[in-house]
């Protein structure tokens, strides 16, 4: 997922006349190969929202996702509003209602990350088939997409 991200957010930034950059070492990003980042306007913001909030607190998330990337975004709530949530963009879940600190408990859920444009609305689900290459040129298709409607890109 760091290398998608770091992927996409180069490949705006290069178009950019001014943009900051991350240096290799500070990436997350495994591959050498991998441009840096802009700090300064990113294409996308990575969010995750979890399915389990009985044990994914923000602490634990803060934790959790700085092994993804430095630029994910964690949320969570109480189980209702992440079933409701989880109801709205369609993502399967399965967490049990109502457990208690300490209870040992499986959840199963999709796993999909969601393109969303810059107005909140879904674009295209990205499946674990898609190396991060590849997912990185569809989402910047949809950014060139919407930049050629003549729509902006919101910086983050």
């Amino acid at each position: 997922m760091a290398t998608m991200i770091d992927l996409v957010n180069a490949s705006s930034s290069s178009s950019s006349s001014s943009s900051a950059s991350i240096s290799p070492s500070s990436s997350l990003s495994s591959s050498a190969s991998t441009p840096p980042i802009s700090t300064t306007s990113p294409a996308i913001l990575p969010i995750f929202i979890t399915c389990d909030p009985a044990r994914d607190t923000p602490q634990v998330l803060k934790t959790y996702l700085s092994e993804f990337h430095p630029a994910m975004v964690g949320l969570t709530g109480s189980w209702e509003d992440i079933k409701r949530v989880c109801k709205l963009y369609r993502v399967y879940f399965s967490t049990p209602e109502g457990v208690k600190p300490g209870m040992d408990y499986l959840v199963d859920h999709s796993i999909y990350i969601y393109l969303m444009d810059p107005e909140g609305d879904f674009v295209e689900a990205i499946g674990r088939q898609h190396s991060a290459e590849r997912a990185a040129k569809i989402i910047n298709e949809h950014i060139n997409d919407w930049k050629g409607k003549g729509k902006g890109i919101r910086s983050v």
